[in-house]
């Protein structure tokens, strides 16, 4: 049966009708982990760094996608809540022609300099010519992989979110196949892993056009001459500005914690460093894919006026979210040994630091999400003030204060605790700003 924004989303609905999204958020992840694992397995340690070094360049261009759709995602939802259905579409049209125009503008200019922001973020000699080898490649592709973020969301609201998980799954496993292929089999190295990830998103995303382009039994299609209203773009832009932070707050904080960790640790530092990120990303997907699946359901309610019912499907996602941090946390603790050996299994050393490092670190799991669901939430509600609020206190001010602080207080370890303080002091926030404009949507009732 097909589930509509308009149903009653009790916790097994809203699983069922989420669980495309959470899936599609965990594949895109995949990308990087899968170029990682082959990378450090079958390419070398010196290109895997490389990998590491370059990457946090990449989520500024997914910070760009994510902002336009989740910000105008939540206007076409409210339009469609309130039955203006041509205006959603105009405004869906709208918002992706504008992230090809910035998304290839964005990756020729990247590309152009591609040697420069490697030297910029410490590269040199061999790691420098890696680096760049890979960022190249990758910077071509960025029109796709902005909008590979921009339409996770829209698949939902055009109620196909089991479509866009499946095309998701296309492009990873794509990315899964042509990763061995062009690396181990034909003997490409790096430069086979940066192409393998380029054609999953280029291949993946025309799909995801060629559907929206044409007759589709969704709620939205992409029209062939959009109303362009700028002052609509503006506030989609404001509106998701919060998940744009986040993104961008993850380049900053992974720069943070390089300098941090070369001091403490040296090499194996980073590339322990590395590896839980792979996996902080992969776990974490989990809650921004429930997020992005949720939010168009609170935007319709919202917009079609429906207090009660959102203040219930609020209440259940909460205790969703929270379960679902509690897995995650059990399964890197019991798991973390394993989970280290998968990447890093031929250095003990590395092994065992990374291991360590993520039984610390897997705490925040158990907080993270609440933090990451509230952010989303004010978005769906177009209040990209607060939405912005909690994203730059939990990323910029919580967590890189963290960093920088504990490991003067209690050593070495503060460096991945850290993040445990900066979710706590997240979740605290979230609670607050709920509470404060509880009254203003009806939450109170």
């Amino acid at each position: 049966m097909r589930i509509r924004l308009s149903d009653n989303f009790d916790c097994h609905k809203l699983i069922v009708f989420t669980f495309p999204a959470v899936a599609m958020m965990v594949f895109t992840s995949i990308y990087t982990m899968v170029d990682g694992f082959f990378v450090s397995n079958f390419v070398g340690k010196v290109p895997f760094a490389a990998v590491n070094l370059i990457y946090p360049l990449f989520p500024i261009a997914a910070a760009i996608g994510l902002m336009i759709g989740s910000g105008g995602n939540a206007l076409v939802g409210i339009c469609l809540g309130e039955g203006d259905r041509e205006k959603a579409n105009s405004y869906f049209s709208m918002f992706i022609y504008s992230m090809l125009g910035i998304g290839s503008i964005f990756g020729i200019v990247c590309f152009c300099f591609s040697e420069d922001l490697s030297r910029m973020l410490g590269a040199q000699g061999e790691l420098l010519y890696y680096a760049t080898l890979y960022a190249d490649y990758l910077f071509l592709s960025t029109p796709f992989f902005i909008l590979s973020f921009t339409l996770q969301g829209f698949f939902v609201t055009a109620e196909k979110p089991k479509l866009g998980f499946c095309i998701t799954l296309l492009g990873g496993m794509l990315n899964i196949v042509l990763d061995p292929l062009f690396i181990i089999v034909f003997e490409m190295g790096l430069k086979g892993a940066a192409i393998a990830t380029v054609l999953s998103q280029v291949i993946s995303v025309t799909v995801a056009l060629i559907y929206f382009s044409g007759k589709n039994d969704s709620l939205l299609s992409l029209s062939k001459n959009p109303e362009f209203d700028f002052k609509v773009l503006t506030r989609s832009c404001f509106n998701g500005m919060s998940e744009m932070v986040t993104n961008i707050a993850v380049s900053v904080v992974t720069i943070v914690y390089n300098f941090q960790l070369i001091k403490a640790y040296g090499d194996n530092g980073v590339a322990a460093f590395g590896v839980i990120m792979y996996l902080s990303f992969l776990f974490t997907a989990a809650f921004y894919g429930f997020a992005t699946g949720s939010a168009p359901i609170f935007s319709y309610n919202f917009g079609a006026r429906r207090k009660v019912m959102l203040k219930k499907i609020l209440i259940r996602a909460l205790k969703l979210v929270l379960i679902g941090g509690a897995v995650i946390v059990l399964v890197s603790e019991v798991f973390s040994d394993l989970l280290a050996q998968i990447f890093v299994g031929y250095d003990e050393e590395l092994c065992y630091l990374t291991s360590h490092a993520l039984k610390l670190y897997a705490v925040s799991f158990l907080f993270s999400g609440i933090a990451i669901f509230g952010s989303a939430f004010f978005t769906a509600l177009n209040n990209g003030m607060v939405s912005a609020v909690i994203s730059i206190f939990r990323t910029f001010i919580f967590e890189i204060g963290a960093i920088i602080v504990l490991p003067i207080l209690i050593g070495a370890n503060g460096i991945w605790l850290a993040i445990v303080v900066a979710e706590i002091s997240s979740l605290l926030l979230t609670w607050f700003c709920m509470k404060k404009c509880s009254v203003k949507y009806g939450l109170n009732s």
